[in-house]
């Protein structure tokens, strides 16, 4: 018997380590960059011209798109392969722009109006997906890592639209609450919301690194909504969204209430405030019951007839419609036991 396998709708296991000049090709023309370049020649005017803004941004473009981990090495390889020079406006290997000409490039890129564009041309794509791809967004999860960065040496010359660096660090610790690892860095924060089935990206945000991703979830949650084609004055609110999952990080009220009036499903996992203990037993519950809670909510029944006593899991069976004419007082009296037995 054979059985089909449907690929997803991004199979990344089918895409080319090092694409083809006709992709490139093909992306480059499907790239809504058109406002941005037409910013950054108003922006250079009449000055010098020796790198045109189209070549440096296609360097920028090409990096991560040839899987490039430097911009030193896709301008390498721009140096050696002609036919990728003409895709981004390049003739000959001489005006290949030198890693200067692009480091002062993202400096200009990280200033207004210039910064606004590029998150426009992001959400303009994942629009376009949004309308193609009916279940995109469906299910999302969120997290955040960290960007290194340096220090500027003139903080006022090097003045950026975002938001300035600091230190940002991020400590990870085991089941009791200690200590196992430290990771420290300095620059900024990138936040994102993803789609879990199709791994694509539907909101970021770039902050500073000591910024919580509380305080940013509310804010890749508007955006994310917005580029999928939600109403957002609608109350109720129905969103295209249906879940979001996080960490303890975004264990907050405000993130909560945030969800809740845009009607997401939150799995967020809970912070650990019970510091001493691992469990309490039921309300009403003396020493002789066997039945506890850990903070999760999930119930657990000890096997005290095993040496030493087992915790086990107590099974959730659903709930049991009763008969027609069944009457609870009259066949278990309001006791604790009958109480436990219909929880």
């Amino acid at each position: 018997m054979r059985i089909h396998i449907t690929k997803p709708l991004f199979a990344w296991d089918c895409l080319d380590d090092s694409p083809d000049l006709a992709t490139i090709r093909d992306f480059l023309h499907a790239l809504p960059d058109g406002p941005l370049l037409e910013s950054l020649r108003q922006w250079r005017g009449k000055g010098r011209n020796d790198y045109p803004v189209t070549a440096l941004w296609g360097v920028l473009v090409l990096t991560p798109l040839l899987r490039h981990t430097t911009i030193e090495g896709c301008l390498a390889e721009l140096r050696r392969n002609a036919g990728l020079r003409q895709l981004i406006g390049i003739e000959h290997a001489e005006q290949v722009p030198k890693k200067w000409n692009i480091s002062r490039f993202q400096t200009v890129l990280g200033r207004e109006p210039h910064l606004g564009l590029v998150n426009e041309m992001f959400n303009v794509m994942v629009q376009r997906l949004g309308s193609a791809v009916e279940d995109l967004g469906r299910h999302t999860a969120g997290d955040a890592t960290g960007l290194s960065a340096r220090r500027p040496r003139n903080p006022l010359q090097n003045a950026s639209s975002l938001d300035q660096p600091t230190g940002g660090k991020k400590e990870y610790l085991d089941e009791e609450g200690r200590v196992t690892k430290v990771v420290e860095w300095f620059g900024y924060k990138l936040h994102l919301l993803v789609d879990v089935d199709h791994e694509v990206a539907l909101a970021y945000r770039v902050t500073s690194a000591n910024r919580g991703d509380c305080e940013v979830l509310p804010e890749l949650v508007k955006q994310a909504r917005a580029n999928l084609g939600d109403d957002l004055n609608q109350r109720p609110a129905v969103s295209r969204i249906q879940t979001l999952a996080y960490d303890k990080a975004a264990d907050t009220e405000q993130v909560h209430e945030t969800l809740h009036e845009s009607d997401i499903k939150p799995l967020v996992q809970m912070r650990s405030l019970w510091k001493h203990e691992h469990e309490r037993m039921l309300p009403g519950h003396d020493g002789n019951s066997n039945v506890v809670y850990d903070e999760a909510g999930t119930i657990y029944c000890y096997d005290k007839l095993s040496d030493p006593p087992v915790r086990r899991a107590m099974a959730y069976i659903g709930h049991e419609k009763a008969p027609a004419g069944w009457k609870p007082a009259a066949r278990f009296p309001a006791t604790p036991q009958n109480r436990l037995r219909a929880v």
